[in-house]
């Protein structure tokens, strides 16, 4: 109430019936910029105006509301200098942001279909009431989260709760999947997503809990000259991941490109396990181990956020409660699947395949003999 009391004292609204409305027509003649985020012209927007509740009250289409009347059957609404009535939507935004800071701010996000109208009032109301402009330094406007191509929404009914989510995958797998996106791109959220993104942070992860068991010894040895046409292939290793990281930090300051920082993170790991599973000196690989903790700490942990602390990268994991129960029968079945396969009983084998099936037990063949885990 004291917001719009004060815009209103300033000559950049008026009263009509009871409301509250801003004057978009004197914010522009007193130097406003109408349509600085959304393009709009103010011509265009009052050529293409709907005729909607309450347009007779405004002076021209274009004005919003600061202060709304309300109607006998409203349930919220308060009293006022002007009517009992309810505060518009957009000066709600701007009498909370400014209770927090005060003038001005560094970064406003929102989806883009908030541009306009819902930024655009935000920016007029909160300059003329502070008399300080910009009131927002950075607009961050996030593209749409689909399913299926639509955009989830409560009202389709096409839309994932963050519990459903992590039902399925680890809190920080969906954070990955998520920022594997530059921020102004849609999301189509589907198992293929979060398949793809468990698979990746898996590596991440993977590779980050490597170079922390490589760290053998607290004081490393000085590392060669990162150089890409180095002859020595640890100096040539260093010389990309010094890149890399180059790279990162470019994307990350054009426009937060967070999905391009993914990949340079994603570049990184490979690099890393490459040398880790090389053939280095002993004081070599832990200096390098040292090197990349700090590295990849850096660029996935501090900047992005995709990495746990390393108590809890290095913990073991909890044994799932299905998986202890039916261990000793699986183990058993796999005796005896191995023991069938030797006589070549096909038969047999099937017959244990089929009884792991119904387990629900997946079984993969490797070099040092059959793993398993749940489907």
């Amino acid at each position: 109430i004291e917001m719009v009391q004060d815009i209103l004292d300033k000559g950049w609204a008026y009263e009509s019936n009871g409301s509250v409305y801003f004057d978009v027509a004197a914010y522009n003649r007193d130097g406003g910029d109408y349509g600085v985020l959304s393009g709009r012209k103010m011509d265009e927007l009052m050529a293409g105006s709907r005729e909607l509740d309450g347009q007779e009250e405004k002076r021209n289409p274009a004005d919003f509301a600061l202060w709304k009347k309300a109607p006998p059957e409203h349930i919220m609404k308060w009293s006022s200098p002007w009517s009992v009535g309810y505060p518009g939507w957009h000066i709600e935004c701007t009498a909370m942001s400014l209770d927090h800071f005060e003038k001005e701010f560094d970064i406003h996000g929102g989806g883009h279909d908030l541009r306009f109208p819902h930024h655009e009032a935000e920016i007029f109301q909160g300059e003329c009431h502070t008399g300080h402009a910009p009131v927002v330094h950075h607009w961050l406007h996030n593209g749409f989260v689909n399913i299926d191509g639509e955009k989830m929404s409560k009202s389709l009914g096409n839309f994932w709760t963050i519990r459903d989510i992590l039902a399925q995958v680890d809190a920080m797998v969906l954070r990955f999947a998520l920022i594997n996106a530059h921020y102004r791109s849609p999301i189509d959220m589907n198992e293929a997503l979060l398949n793809d993104a468990e698979r990746n942070y898996n590596r991440l992860l993977g590779c980050y809990v490597d170079a922390l068991k490589s760290r053998t010894d607290p004081t490393p040895v000085s590392l060669p000259q990162p150089d890409i046409a180095s002859p020595l292939p640890l100096g040539k290793s260093l010389g990309l991941l010094e890149k890399m990281g180059e790279g990162f930090a470019q994307a990350m300051d054009d426009d937060f490109n967070s999905r391009e920082a993914v990949a340079k993170v994603l570049g990184m790991v490979r690099e890393i396990s490459k040398v880790l599973n090389g053939d280095l000196e002993a004081a070599d690989s832990n200096a390098f181990a040292h090197y990349a903790v700090e590295l990849l700490e850096e660029t996935a942990g501090r900047v992005l956020g995709v990495l746990p602390s390393q108590e809890v990268a290095l913990a073991e994991p909890e044994e799932h409660p299905r998986k202890a129960e039916i261990a000793d029968q699986v183990e058993a079945l796999l005796v005896q699947r191995a023991e069938a396969r030797e006589a070549k009983n096909w038969d047999l084998a099937d017959s244990i395949r089929d009884q792991l099936n119904a387990l629900g037990v997946v079984v993969t063949d490797t070099a040092t003999g059959p793993e398993w885990d749940l489907a």
